[in-house]
C-alpha cells in the first residue's frame, strides 16, 4: 500500500486499573499507526484489552479506578493524552466518535432519537434547534431510520434500529475517525450483514477512517485494511488483512484461525487454544502468551519479545515466528 498517511498514531500506552485488592494491567506499551482512509480491524479474546484502547483514544478511561501510565496518543499532530478536558471535548463526537458494543446502554430512554442525534450537533456547531432537528433528520435518514420516527424513544426501536440510532450520533458532525467497538455483536446475522454495508458505505461516503474492534476474523476479513492482534494488552502482530490472514506468524494468532470451522473441511473436532487467558492482575513474565505455547522455550519464559518487522507493514511479538508462519 503505497502513500499511506497516518492520522493516529498510538505510542507506547499502558493502561492500568487499581482497587483496594488488585492492580489489573489492562495494555502494556501498545503501539499503533491508524492510517487515515483505512479500517484497522482489532482483534482478539475478551478482556484482551480492545475496548480499554479505544477508550483511551477517546480519553474515557474511567478515573478512578483506571489511568494511563505512560505513552502518547498523537493525532493532528498534537498529544491527546496532554491537552485539557475542555480541549478533548472539542475533539470528542466531532473529529473522533465512537460507536459502543451496547446500544440500549448508549441511549438516554427518556430523549427521543431525533432530540439525541440534534444535541450532538448542537454540542459542536453553532446553529439554532430548528437546525439541527433537521440535521437529525437527515442523519437518521441517511442511517436509514424513516423520519416521521425521530420523535419516537429507544424502547420502541428493535436492537438493530437501535444500533443506527447510535451510527447517527456517532456520525452526525462527519468525524475524520469512527470507533466501532464490536458495533453487531447484540445482533442476529442478517442485521449484522445490514450494520456493517451501511457503515462500510459511509465510511466511504464521508471518507473517515475507521477502528473495527471485534472478535469475529470474517467481519474483520470483510471489512478491514488492517488488523491487529492483542493478547493480554500487549500487541502480539500487526500487518494489512491479507498478511495475517496469509502468512500468521503468531502462535496466538494462529490459535485463533484454527478455532473457527472451515468451509470444505470436514472436521471431526475444532482446535481451541490450550490452557485460560492468563489472570490480568498476576500476569506471567516473559511473553505472555507462554504458558498456552506449543513452541515455548525458556526464552519466552525469562524475556519479552521485541515487535519484529517481519516483510512490509507486517510486525510480530514471538522468538519463533518463522516455525509459526511456516504451519
Amino acid at each position: 500500500m503505497k502513500d499511506l498517511e497516518v492520522l493516529l498514531e498510538i505510542g507506547n500506552i499502558s493502561v492500568k486499573f487499581e482497587t483496594d485488592f488488585d492492580v489489573v494491567q489492562a495494555l502494556s506499551n501498545l503501539s499503533l499507526p491508524i492510517y487515515k482512509g483505512k479500517t484497522l480491524g482489532v482483534l482478539g479474546e475478551t478482556g484482551a484489552g480492545k475496548t480499554t484502547m479505544a477508550r483511551s483514544i477517546m480519553r474515557l478511561i474511567p478515573s478512578p479506578p483506571g489511568k494511563i501510565t505512560n505513552g502518547k496518543i498523537i493525532f493532528e499532530g498534537r498529544d491527546i493524552l496532554a491537552i485539557s478536558e475542555a480541549q478533548m471535548r472539542k475533539i470528542r463526537g466531532k473529529k473522533i466518535s465512537m460507536v459502543f458494543q451496547d446500544p440500549m446502554t448508549s441511549l438516554n430512554p427518556v430523549m427521543t432519537v431525533g432530540e439525541q442525534v440534534a444535541e450532538v450537533v448542537r454540542n459542536h456547531e453553532r446553529v439554532s434547534r430548528a437546525e439541527a432537528h433537521l440535521k437529525a433528520i437527515e442523519m437518521l435518514n441517511i442511517v436509514g431510520i424513516d423520519s416521521s420516527r425521530a420523535g419516537e424513544y429507544p424502547h420502541q426501536f428493535s436492537g438493530g434500529m437501535r444500533q443506527r440510532v447510535v451510527i447517527a450520533i456517532a456520525l452526525a458532525n462527519r468525524p475524520e475517525l469512527l470507533i466501532a467497538d464490536e458495533p453487531t455483536t447484540a445482533l442476529d446475522v442478517t442485521i449484522q450483514a445490514q450494520v456493517l454495508e451501511m457503515i462500510k458505505r459511509l465510511q466511504k461516503e464521508f471518507n473517515m477512517t475507521q477502528i473495527l474492534i471485534t472478535h469475529d476474523l470474517g467481519v474483520a476479513a470483510q471489512n478491514c485494511d488492517f488488523a491487529a492482534v492483542i493478547y493480554a494488552g500487549e500487541l502480539v502482530e500487526y500487518g494489512t488483512v491479507r498478511d495475517i490472514f496469509r502468512r500468521k506468524c503468531h502462535p496466538y494468532t494462529q490459535g485463533l484461525f484454527d478455532s473457527i470451522p472451515k468451509l470444505g473441511v470436514n472436521e471431526v473436532r475444532l482446535k481451541p487454544i490450550r490452557g485460560l487467558v492468563p489472570d490480568p492482575t498476576n500476569l506471567p513474565k516473559g511473553c505472555k502468551f507462554h504458558k498456552r505455547c506449543q513452541y515455548a522455550t525458556d526464552e519466552c519464559i525469562k524475556e519479552v519479545p521485541e515487535l519484529q518487522i517481519v516483510g512490509g507493514h507486517h510486525m510480530v511479538r514471538c522468538y519463533h515466528w518463522r516455525e509459526v508462519s511456516q504451519v
